[in-house]
């Protein structure tokens, strides 16, 4: 069996008879396990697999098939309980707690489902950078370079590396502040950040609770659909797909084309033009709430610094922090000068501004720009220069943190290709709570905006 299978090609295999869910998570493990970059998985959970994957064996052989996703492997970011396994969110401070005594809630759902739970991927320490850089466990190469190493994008980082390497056809990460999104742009996958709320968050270590969100990592909108599905429990997918002739894009004038990069405005360019000519409605507008979000952020600092400042508080004052990645201690400390005024400024704010961008839109619009406004640097400069670690690392994060501050759902699709051949994502949004219209969308467009039509 080759790598790189989707979800629905899989499915077919194992609905069929013709792959037996053992066998599948033997070759998926076999292949983690001989993969060359050590990086991505931090832990192999080799007995819950065989264990699952046996179980989904015999329901399948005795006709009782769970659904479409029965039998098939599933890759989970080092923040969601497993249970029987230590949740270590990509730091070592934490590799001594105890083990989990049950699974997130999520995790509980893609069982019941019949997924086969692999192992735990690589991410940023405690989910706070978008780079993918982790000084503890390495960090992953993203497979799309084919020069030198480059960084997959993060917080997410080993999830979407093992979806684009061909390791597992999916991977469930966290988006904080497009901790899903960006490294699904910058390794050439999609990546579906969901509504806040959409997905229970029981049993995932937070970063910053009035941002977090959840969502999968996969090769095509479809697989995100069943994925989606399957993690607010439903037995099989609601979500219908548009026609692209149904549909209308508005493309914000500002902020997101800041500094971008030539040939990622190229690229993004051209998936607008395949989209006109598939009958989307396209316009353009300045945005002056997106503007609004980084005055403030300026003025008041930013919530997830005073979020992350108040859950690691006491790991900063203690031993603790002189185990954890310095530029993450940087980070978190910012969150110390948040005044509790500057705090409420910035959640009245945020509430304000969610309701001013709704009315910017027309009825049934969707929201279309680049993912970032760059492909994916080398890794080594990073390393060498920490000025230029947290200068790239704020605009790695510009236009997605947009979306988790106005409460967006989004999607980031692979549109093209810049700089030295790299992956350049296309990030479709909707405001909070139309994740099935977004969806609906994003079965739509994704054709053009591969250009594969």
């Amino acid at each position: 069996m080759t790598s790189k299978k989707t979800l629905a090609s899989l499915a077919v295999l194992v609905q069929s008879g013709d792959v037996d869910p053992v066998a599948l998570a033997e070759e998926t493990l076999a292949r983690v396990e001989s993969h060359n970059d050590r990086a991505v998985f931090i832990e192999i959970t080799r007995e819950r697999a065989e264990r699952e994957a046996k179980a989904a064996s015999e329901r399948i052989r005795a006709g009782r098939s769970l659904g479409l996703l029965d039998g098939l492997p599933v890759a989970w970011k080092d923040l969601f309980d497993m249970a029987g396994s230590v949740t270590t969110a990509g730091s070592v401070v934490l590799k001594d707690q105890p083990t989990a005594t049950a699974d997130a809630a999520v995790v509980a759902a893609l069982s019941g489902a019949g997924m086969i739970s692999l192992g735990r991927t690589s991410m940023n320490e405690f989910a706070f950078s978008g780079l993918g850089v982790n000084p503890h466990h390495g960090t992953p190469r993203n497979p799309a370079s084919t020069d030198v190493h480059r960084i997959p994008g993060g917080s997410s980082s080993g999830s979407a590396a093992a979806v684009a390497a061909g390791l597992v056809p999916l991977a469930i990460g966290t988006d904080t502040g497009g901790s899903v999104r960006i490294p699904a742009a910058m390794t050439g996958v999609v990546g579906y950040k969901a509504t806040r709320g959409r997905y229970a968050m029981r049993g995932v270590f937070p970063l910053a609770g009035s941002l977090d969100s959840l969502g999968p990592l996969c090769l095509t909108v479809q697989d995100a659909v069943w994925a989606d599905a399957a993690m607010h429990s439903l037995t099989a997918p609601v979500v219908r797909r548009a026609e692209p002739a149904e549909l209308s894009l508005v493309i914000p004038e500002t902020i997101v084309f800041d500094e971008a990069e030539a040939e990622v405005v190229t690229a993004f360019e051209g998936a607008i033009k395949r989209l006109e000519a598939a009958g989307v409605r396209i316009r353009r507008q300045p945005f002056p709430s997106f503007a609004a979000i980084f005055d403030l952020m300026r003025r008041h600092g930013a919530l997830v610094n005073a979020e992350a400042y108040a859950l690691h508080r006491e790991r900063l004052d203690s031993p603790d922090a002189a185990r954890m990645d310095p530029r993450v201690v940087t980070r978190v400390r910012l969150g110390e000068k948040i005044s509790a005024s500057d705090y409420i400024a910035l959640v009245e704010a945020r509430e304000r501004l969610i309701h001013e961008t709704a009315d910017i839109l027309n009825a049934g619009e969707l929201i279309a720009h680049p993912t970032l406004p760059h492909v994916a640097p080398p890794l080594a400069p990073l390393l060498a220069d920490d000025e230029l670690f947290f200068r790239t690392n704020a605009r790695t994060l510009r236009n997605t943190l947009i979306g988790n501050f106005l409460d967006f759902c989004g999607i980031s699709i692979p549109c093209g290709t810049g700089a030295a051949g790299m992956p350049v994502g296309f990030l479709l949004s909707a405001p909070h709570h139309q994740d099935d219209r977004l969806l609906s969308a994003a079965l739509a467009l994704e054709a053009p905006i591969r250009g594969e039509v």
